[in-house]
């Protein structure tokens, strides 16, 4: 028998299981699949960029020996990143907003990471979390900022790896793919990849409120509306990573949709994700819905529930928030 191990972190990240969610599969009459990335060592899809990243900078010398990684992030890629750089031999100085989940706080001073916290601000604000990380990337000697929203490297590790994983374990029956996106290096790299294997899979976004994306695809203009608990997805910008992106159309969430569909995958499939995975779950029945029976049609699990706990799994910062789930089956999927 030949021996199968991984050797440290970074031949750890990827070859995620793909699970049918058979619950979702029985009520729409298609085939769900969902592409299990909480199981990545740092516990995301963003493992995924976070290595992809430093080993492109370390091949383009942008990061060397002793160096300080700086990331501007809502946890997941810091997470990431943090752990790459442990492995790695560098240090890390993770900024990020207040409003982010405590667990992935702690989690990320538990790696070891100098993590900062910003007050919530928009983009075109200096005090944004992007352009204090930038400006702390500056201030730092022999520091690389792995910019993850612009920085190619992030959805080329999904073009050469996630969607790749996808064809393969599919075998190549994929009928749709839907995701949500935050820098768009999941989306951007997985959507370029499956249409140059197959023209015809429809690949669509699932938007939360409070992000742009929804209105500039159906309408050509970035119209932001209300806002959202889900973390680390949503902009209002279209990014470098995201411009890879093939799409064909696109879907709006909504909070209680992202309650609900967690609920129910624990209750029906066992399954403990995260607010991103949630939503894209909805995505996926939705575009099952579209595209009619028989189907095949995947999504991207993009983390646990374990780092949203003390929020999304509380009932009483539910009731705070009007979220409390009501539904006794996926009623909630209708807008």
């Amino acid at each position: 028998m030949t021996p199968d191990i991984r050797i440290g972190f970074a031949n750890s990240v990827g070859n995620t299981p793909l699970i049918e969610i058979e619950s979702l599969s029985a009520a729409t009459g298609c085939t769900i699949l969902g592409k299990a990335e909480f199981l990545n060592p740092g516990g995301s899809v963003k493992d995924r960029a976070a290595l992809y990243m430093v080993l492109e900078a370390e091949k383009a010398g942008l990061l060397k020996a002793g160096g300080t990684i700086v990331e501007g992030t809502a946890g997941n890629t810091g997470i990431g990143l943090s752990l790459v750089a442990n492995a790695r031999g560098y240090r890390s100085v993770i900024v990020m907003p207040s409003n982010q989940s405590p667990e992935k706080i702690d989690l990320l001073r538990t790696l070891g990471a100098e993590v900062e916290l910003t007050n919530p601000a928009p983009f075109t604000s200096p005090d944004n979390y992007y352009h204090v990380a930038r400006r702390r990337a500056e201030e730092i000697e022999n520091a690389f900022w792995a910019n993850q929203f612009e920085n190619i490297s992030n959805s080329e590790a999904h073009y050469q790896t996630t969607a790749p994983e996808i064809w393969r374990q599919t075998g190549g029956d994929l009928d749709g793919v839907v995701m949500s996106s935050g820098t768009g290096g999941t989306i951007g790299g997985v959507t370029a990849y499956l249409k140059e294997q197959n023209p015809q899979i429809a690949t669509y976004l699932i938007d939360p409120t409070g992000s742009g994306l929804y209105s500039y695809l159906t309408t050509g203009e970035f119209k932001a509306e209300g806002n959202s608990i889900t973390e680390g997805i949503g902009i209002n910008r279209a990014t470098a990573n995201f411009n890879r992106a093939r799409l064909d159309g696109a879907f709006r969430g909504y909070d209680q949709q992202v309650i609900e569909m967690a609920q129910y995958l624990l209750k029906h499939d066992e399954l403990f994700i995260g607010s991103s995975a949630a939503l894209n779950v909805v995505g996926a029945v939705k575009l099952a819905r579209k595209l009619g029976k028989g189907h095949t049609i995947a999504t991207i699990l993009c983390d646990g529930g374990g780092r949203y706990q003390s929020r999304m799994y509380n009932p009483e910062w539910l009731a705070e928030k009007g979220l409390t789930p009501v539904a006794k089956g996926l009623e909630f999927i209708d807008d």
